[in-house]
């Protein structure tokens, strides 16, 4: 059975369920005045927002479309990230704690501040590293490598060359790179071999050597990317959020080669 009112105005308590007891609202003649209970599962917004259960609590986007509801939804909408344009389910003044994990689906922004802050700072001098357990040795012990770091937003391409004088380029780099910047490094394998570098762009090298024995050999190659813009080595500030080109794309830094090699 159901009813059906305008208007409910609670002074004490209210209770949904068969909770007995509630310790957090107390009860009887400590009960906190408007305090509520409700067993769950609870559903907050639009009816068809959730097809199952999901949780105690479930908040989705209004659906109210009352006539004395604000005609602009704006305020109830926020851009963020991958997400888009996205009803606001929930908003917050005030401290969140979660106890347990947090899944997220979407985007996530927030300030960086305490300890989360601590880390970044931590994070921007020190060495990009990864930690896993040591491959060989195994449990007890762990194995710790650094990134090489330099001027330059790089990329390379290594591999062996063998009876051929021509090093195919992946196809992708003549979109990635600048051919001004490559630089190439030359390792014979057997012999010595007189391997000189003839003429390069950003598809191929070309390699010319002196004698009868055919090429092999290792190959490093390196260059600087430029689909985004060089990186600023020197710059004036106080902490990294000072950095001038803050999304890699401001037109004051573009066409500029940290390395160019012609």
């Amino acid at each position: 059975m159901s009813y059906n009112v305008d208007d409910i105005n609670v002074g004490g308590q209210l209770k949904v369920g068969t909770g007995i007891d509630v310790a957090p609202i107390q009860e009887g003649d400590e009960k906190i005045n408007g305090s509520m209970f409700a067993e769950g599962p609870v559903v907050m917004g639009r009816p068809d927002a959730f097809s199952e259960i999901e949780g105690t609590l479930m908040v989705g986007p209004i659906g109210n479309d009352d006539p004395n509801m604000p005609e602009d939804t704006v305020p109830y909408r926020t851009v963020l990230g991958l997400s888009g344009a996205q009803p606001q389910a929930i908003f917050s003044k005030g401290n969140m704690y979660v106890q347990g994990d947090l899944f997220v689906t979407g985007s996530v922004d927030c300030f960086s501040s305490g300890r989360l802050e601590a880390r970044h700072k931590a994070a921007d001098a020190s060495p990009k590293k990864f930690d896993m357990e040591h491959p060989s040795k195994g449990e007890g012990h762990r194995l710790a490598h650094a990134c090489i770091e330099g001027p330059e937003v790089g990329v390379y391409y290594r591999g062996r060359l063998k009876n051929s004088n021509v090093i195919e380029l992946p196809t992708y780099w003549k979109d990635l790179v600048h051919a001004d910047s490559i630089s190439v490094q030359l390792q014979p394998i057997g012999a010595h071999q007189d391997i000189i570098i003839k003429r390069w762009d950003d598809e191929q090298v070309h390699l010319q050597s002196r004698g009868p024995i055919p090429i092999d050999c290792f190959y490093h190659v390196y260059a600087e990317r430029k689909d985004v813009n060089a990186l600023v080595v020197e710059y004036e500030g106080n902490d990294w959020d000072d950095y001038p080109d803050k999304d890699n794309h401001d037109p004051k830094y573009a066409e500029v080669i940290n390395t160019r090699t012609r």
